[in-house]
């Protein structure tokens, strides 16, 4: 029973460390630290909802929840069971698999619909796209809107169309540029993934799919301060403007967009300059490495 209150507090220690999280104002300034204890935050809740029924499953067992699985599958292999369990605990057990089970499966077919489109629009980009002198590095396809946009995976693709070429001044198509670069060099595709699954798993849950939006949110400001390390922030800070009011749209299916996060938000914090947090950075990632690791000791202990 101690290891099922240890799950249980885990979950709720998660729960406000998203609340927290939602409302720093530090986050915008480290980007990169908060995206890590986001996705502390939401590998411990995926693991304390598996722990928590598999814990009062196995309580019986009075072990550890990793040793006492382990005890389970070498009693079942042997054709008997402990005193007290019953088979309500062996039901808990396996709607604690079967959470885990639908995480991962869910993990997997995020994955896989992911690589299927990107596949797709990659081998219409090899038939309707070109190379340009104005745009190194980047594909150029010939329509009038402004969109930029980076298609990721092993062999990532910069996308702008000829309207954006148009749009922008040298600087800032510089600047686009390299901001679509970062996503495809921290492939932050795959950081958005895990958060894609909770939402597909847990579509009723709206912690979840506002975690799922802040993390984006703060993809996009990781690739903007990027750009900013090569060119200047007031180039990107224009450009987005630009495509703001030339009205562009959202990023295709399976790729990062340069607009289609909270403009107001990103041109804020380029326009201020200000020096990050180091306190409350260094303290929110012990904390959410603290909460990643208890459900972590709650399995191998």
């Amino acid at each position: 029973m101690l290891s099922a209150a240890h799950f249980a507090g885990t979950t709720l220690a998660c729960y406000l460390a998203a609340v927290a999280l939602s409302r720093a104002s530090w986050v915008a300034r480290s980007p990169r630290a908060a995206i890590l204890c986001w996705q502390a935050v939401g590998l411990s809740v995926g693991l304390s909802a598996i722990g928590l029924p598999i814990a009062l499953g196995l309580d019986p067992y009075h072990l550890g929840t990793g040793r006492a699985l382990l005890a389970l599958g070498a009693d079942l292999a042997a054709g008997r069971l402990p005193v007290g369990l019953t088979a309500v605990h062996l039901g808990l057990v396996g709607v604690g698999l079967g959470i885990g089970t639908v995480l991962l499966t869910s993990t997997v077919r995020s994955l896989l619909a992911a690589t299927r489109v990107r596949r797709r629009h990659r081998l219409l980009l090899n038939l309707v796209a070109r190379d340009d002198p104005a745009a190194p590095g980047a594909l150029v396809l010939d329509h009038p809107g402004a969109a930029a946009y980076c298609l990721p995976g092993v062999r990532p693709r910069v996308v702008v169309s000829a309207g954006t070429l148009s749009l922008l001044d040298r600087a800032e198509l510089a600047a686009v540029l390299s901001h679509e670069r970062a996503h495809a060099d921290e492939r932050h595709d795959l950081v958005l993934l895990p958060f894609t699954a909770l939402c597909r798993a847990l579509p009723w849950v709206r912690w979840v799919r506002r975690a799922h939006r802040r993390v984006a949110l703060l993809v996009e400001m990781r690739a903007d301060d990027r750009a900013r390390r090569q060119h200047t922030a007031r180039s990107l800070a224009a450009a987005l403007v630009r495509f703001a009011t030339a009205g562009s749209g959202t990023a295709p299916a399976g790729a990062l967009g340069l607009a289609d996060r909270d403009l107001d938000a990103r041109l804020e914090r380029l326009l201020v300059s200000g020096r990050p947090p180091l306190l409350r950075r260094t303290l929110s990632l012990a904390a959410t490495a603290l909460l990643l690791a208890a459900p972590l000791c709650l399995f191998l202990a």
